[in-house]
């Protein structure tokens, strides 16, 4: 190398600072570079997403591990292996769990079927606490129709004394 490549090297380096240099690249395309630690800086740790905007980020875009790898949570960058493996571990306990809650429900309705726990009650209750029929029966109950047969003005209340047989 020439000297004068060097001295310019070495003017860009103390002004600038290292040049990024790329440590790998994950599924999505998403690129992950560093940027050595300089006499004025401390080392840097950023991606390059494939077709994001800043603002448009969210959890879950990026494999944990590089995250944890930017943050600097680890030293080393990941490799595809082990992402490959975490997301098989992610995978089969997402399966275990599904398992699981499965079982669970079956258990649960062969317990209410055969009466060692009681069910959960399912408590209707219309209107508003500070209504005067409030926990009671209303003296009216709604109208049911279809959409079809549905007159608007023909209901009327039980006990109105139109149209009503005594």
């Amino acid at each position: 190398m020439s000297r004068a490549w060097q001295a310019l090297r070495a003017l860009r380096l103390r002004l600038v600072g290292p040049a990024k240099e790329l440590v790998g690249t994950d599924q999505f395309g998403n690129k992950y570079y560093r940027v050595p630690k300089h006499e004025s800086s401390a080392e840097r740790r950023f991606v390059e997403a494939v077709n994001r905007e800043a603002h448009q980020y969210q959890v879950g875009d990026f494999p944990a591990e590089w995250e944890a790898w930017i943050r600097k949570k680890r030293e080393d960058p990941p490799t595809i292996e082990e992402i490959l493996r975490n997301e098989n571990y992610r995978e089969e306990m997402k399966q275990k769990v599904k398992d699981v809650s499965e079982k669970d429900k079956l258990l649960q309705a062969k317990e209410y079927e055969e009466g060692l726990v009681a069910e959960p009650s399912h408590t209707q209750v219309k209107g508003h606490a500070s209504a005067p029929y409030y926990g009671k029966k209303e003296p009216s109950q709604d109208p049911t129709s279809t959409a079809n047969t549905f007159q608007p003005g023909a209901w009327m209340p039980p006990g109105s004394g139109s149209g009503e047989n005594k």
